[in-house]
């Protein structure tokens, strides 16, 4: 057996381990390790769910690139046609990376009540839209199916559908308004099929779903004409290298926009959030690195005599250091198991129950997100262990300025 090793075990398996002067440090030691590894796992999680959680919202009302009339980018309103005969769609083989793309256009409409009236902007999508990406935030009746006939049934927000006091089944005047100010408005009746909830403000107080025909009739389009694009891709990751792709691959008449690039502000702010996970784990890391630096010095000063005795009878500096860095790593463990199974139980728990709530109005999400992969995890936790293993590396040189004459004096 490995003679380091065989003296570590000795040490942790020594009955009066317990009750020597280390073992309240060894103790605060262990718990700064876990308490550390409990506030990483949870600031992780929460930072990169709700980075998620937003992204997803974001781009299920607008795609991850839009592909449009260069005149239409600066406005939701589709203003100009284009053809739905592109070499790209409906499947878009010259970028792998593109996973769905469908063809949608915009129009801005007043939905008129007997005691109220709100402005709206009415989505009109077709039978290739995914509704996988709305399906989620359904809370009464049912999605719409445009796939037939045409048919007068919406889907509407939870916000609209309370100020306008609309249930399920109810029955709404919207009126468009034509170029020709002194004409008569367009006016269409719809039932409503179903209502969402988003908890994203922006889209919840404009948006409506409705069928694409509608929409090309009121503009007096062809059967073929859309407003424009909206193109899913499968890695948000490489959003920026995608959309470049897509914009080469488009015609030079038509213009592509990332959904970064549409919602900046959003995603600058989504940006901090990275610095702020980076300062925790700096801060909890650093935390736990310098009370088990300060285990490592009292575990070493308690065990000078043993020091001695091992240099006396020939042992290195460098094996009596490999003792006690592997005592300590071994504390180490012990902390990052006890911070993991508080730290995974309390995220379970937030998955499933949803204890901390979020004021939507602030963070678009009701509740706060988790989400923690596995790579994740194993990199928080090599990454504690390794860099609280350097930061002792440097202290346990005192072993080396231990003289076994004066050491063993003191037996």
């Amino acid at each position: 057996m490995n003679f380091e090793w065989f003296v570590v075990k000795r040490l942790l398996s020594k009955r009066d381990y317990k009750d020597s002067i280390s073992a309240p440090i060894i103790k605060i030691a262990i718990a700064a390790v876990a308490i550390g590894m409990v506030v990483m796992l949870v600031a992780v999680a929460t930072g990169i769910g709700l980075q998620k959680k937003i992204r997803e919202k974001v781009v299920a009302f607008h795609g991850h690139i839009q592909i449009s009339n260069y005149d239409n980018n600066q406005s939701k309103i589709s203003l100009f046609p284009i053809s739905k005969q592109q070499p790209f769609y409906p499947d878009f083989k010259t970028v792998q990376s593109v996973r769905h793309i469908q063809a949608v256009a915009n129009k801005a409409g007043i939905i008129r009540m007997e005691d109220a009236f709100e402005g709206v902007v009415v989505k009109g999508i077709g039978s290739d839209f995914d509704w996988s990406q709305i399906s989620e935030y359904l809370i009464a009746g049912e999605l719409p199916d445009f796939s037939g006939a045409l048919n007068e049934k919406i889907l509407i927000s939870k916000y609209l559908a309370d100020r306008l006091r609309l249930e399920v089944g109810s029955r709404i005047s919207t009126y468009f308004l034509k170029d020709e100010t002194d004409q008569t408005p367009n006016l269409r009746v719809f039932e409503v099929a179903g209502i969402f909830d988003s908890g994203f403000r922006e889209f919840d107080e404009s948006y409506l779903f409705a069928d694409i025909r509608h929409i090309q009739r009121i503009n007096k389009w062809n059967a073929d004409q859309i407003g424009h694009f909206e193109v899913f891709i499968d890695d948000f990751d490489q959003l920026a290298a995608i959309g470049n792709q897509v914009y080469q691959n488009t015609p030079s008449t038509l213009d592509t926009q990332t959904v970064a690039e549409a919602y900046y502000a959003i995603f600058e702010w989504l940006s901090l959030f990275d610095f702020n996970i980076f300062l925790v784990l700096g801060i909890m890391i650093l935390v736990a690195g310098i009370n088990m630096i300060t285990a490592l010095l009292v575990l070493i000063l308690e065990r000078t005599p043993m020091i001695g005795l091992f240099k006396s009878l020939g042992s290195t500096n460098q094996s009596i250091r490999r003792i006690f860095l592997m005592n300590a790593t071994y504390l180490i463990g012990i902390g990052l198991l006890i911070g993991n199974l508080i730290g995974l139980l309390l995220i379970g728990l937030q998955a499933k129950w949803g204890l901390i709530k979020l004021d939507p109005t602030n963070y678009y999400v009701d509740q706060a997100p988790v989400y923690l992969s596995l790579t994740h995890w194993l990199m928080l936790n090599l990454g504690t262990l390794i860099l609280c293993f350097l930061m002792m590396v440097v202290p346990s040189f005192i072993v080396a300025r231990i003289l076994p004459a004066q050491s063993i004096r003191f037996q």
